[in-house]
């Protein structure tokens, strides 16, 4: 059973950058894409990053793209998102999910089956 560990959420200032870890265990492997989802309180779960096996297709949500950076570590397993001038609007637990039994990227929460337990990160004005 694959499991995620994020780490890496903080609270930081407006324009700071920030910088969150997935490690994945629990698998024979992890050639399977990944992404990264954000819940903010009282909103849905919103699609941030995701990543394909072994890391060609990339894609991103409209409100991080241009600042945000999804890359991966096949050899230490570990997923990464990359956050550059961090606005307000950023604030939300972050979730690292993984769709075991695809290199397809997906935008998709529902097409994700395994998923952390999430990680804060609040950007203060």
């Amino acid at each position: 059973q694959v499991q995620l560990v994020e780490s890496g959420g903080a609270l930081v200032q407006a324009g700071d950058s920030l910088t969150l870890s997935c490690v994945v265990s629990g698998a024979a492997h992890s050639q399977f894409a990944m992404g990264w989802f954000r819940q903010a309180p009282g909103l849905e779960r919103e699609f941030a990053a995701a990543i394909s096996w072994p890391g060609v297709n990339i894609r991103y949500g409209a409100s991080v793209k241009g600042r945000f950076t999804i890359s991966r570590d096949n050899i230490k397993d570990t997923l990464y998102l990359q956050m550059n001038n961090l606005k307000p609007e950023d604030t939300a637990v972050y979730y690292c999910a993984a769709r075991p039994g695809s290199h397809w990227i997906s935008n998709i929460a529902a097409e994700f089956s395994a998923w952390g337990q999430g990680t804060q990160v609040t950007v203060s004005s």
